[in-house]
């Protein structure tokens, strides 16, 4: 349980980073995937709010990036906003900008891998992955392993579970596993435990002209955040980084993030949800994820408005977890090494 069940779909970021600031002040913070209008950047100013050390800002585009970092430092001045661009899709890009963070600070205490993007056609990363995979989950993976030394670092100097890594992810994983033989989503063939949930809704179970399944290779991204979060539950808490730390965050923002669905695709997402938050709601559940003291202690997975909520049984699988870590790591070409 969370240490305030009161909290929920409506529950403002402010609030939360008010309520735990003695968990915020003096840290440092690093967020993906910020932008103007969409919850990077709700999180970062919930988190701008209660004097953080250094608050990393990292995005594709710089504009956005600096349109975010000089909005945040009119309101909050004394707070060191730093910015720093990623490519998701692009591994060369990835190294670099961990690279840079680790020039800017010698210790993160929480990493926030809100970055995430949908795609109606076709695309690649710049490996050859399918980029809804690839940049929703291979990069946030390759990016994790990276920053690890720094995470590592701020767990020695912090309490056991204070130093945390929150992945965001979305129920529309429940739409599909991880697609082990057919993971670049070329429509072939894959056992009956591989497929998509059946009855799919027409709209998302579309199927493009060369096979390509724009929302259960969305729906697979978000299935790998859950289970990466659960290894890395397993794994990391012989480091003080707590297994329960890792958490997936549902958010039903209404925000930039489906830019690229048609008109009937935008309108079957608008149907699953009754009420669509603003950014600052929308930052909340990430904020519980990140700094609420009843986390430090492995105690669930997945939180939906604020509270532990169940996740599809196939994303608390341990063994389809280490499966899909050895891809990941196949993907990046070297091993990510927990100890």
């Amino acid at each position: 349980m969370t240490s305030n069940p009161e909290w929920g779909e409506k529950t403002s970021g402010l609030e939360v980073a008010s309520t735990y600031a003695q968990y915020i002040k003096g840290r440092n913070v690093l967020i993906t995937g910020v932008a103007p209008a969409g919850v990077g950047e709700g999180t970062a100013i919930a988190f701008a709010s209660q004097k953080p050390a250094t608050l990393i800002l990292v995005s594709r585009t710089k504009e956005k990036l600096d349109s975010v970092a000089s909005h945040i430092r009119e309101s909050y001045p004394e707070v060191d906003i730093r910015v720093v661009t990623i490519d998701l899709a692009s591994q060369a890009s990835i190294r670099k900008a961990a690279a840079e963070v680790a020039g800017i600070i010698s210790k993160l205490d929480i990493l926030v891998n809100n970055a995430g993007a949908t795609y109606n056609a076709r695309r690649w990363t710049a490996e050859g992955i399918e980029i809804q995979f690839g940049a929703n989950h291979i990069g946030p993976f390759l990016f994790t392993k990276l920053m690890l030394p720094l995470l590592k670092e701020a767990a020695k100097q912090s309490p056991a579970g204070a130093t945390r890594i929150v992945n965001l992810s979305s129920h529309g994983h429940r739409l599909s596993t991880i697609r082990f033989h057919d993971y670049n989503i070329e429509n072939k063939e894959v056992p009956e435990e591989e497929k998509p949930f059946s009855p799919l809704p027409p709209t998302f179970g579309r199927i493009q002209e060369d096979g390509y399944m724009p929302t259960i290779a969305y729906s697979q991204s978000k299935t790998a955040n859950v289970l990466f979060t659960l290894y890395l539950q397993e794994h990391l808490q012989a480091n003080g980084i707590m297994s329960t730390d890792q958490l997936i965050v549902r958010i039903g923002v209404d925000s930039q993030l489906g830019r690229e669905h048609d008109e009937e695709m935008a309108d079957a997402i608008a149907k699953t949800s009754t009420f669509w938050k603003n950014c600052d709601q929308g930052a909340s559940t990430t904020l519980v994820a990140a700094l609420d003291p009843a986390l430090n202690t492995r105690g669930g997975l997945y939180l939906a408005d604020c509270q532990f909520f169940p996740s599809a049984d196939f994303a608390k699988d341990p063994n389809i977890a280490e499966r899909l870590w050895y891809l990941s790591e196949d993907l990046i070409g070297e091993k990510f090494n927990l100890e």
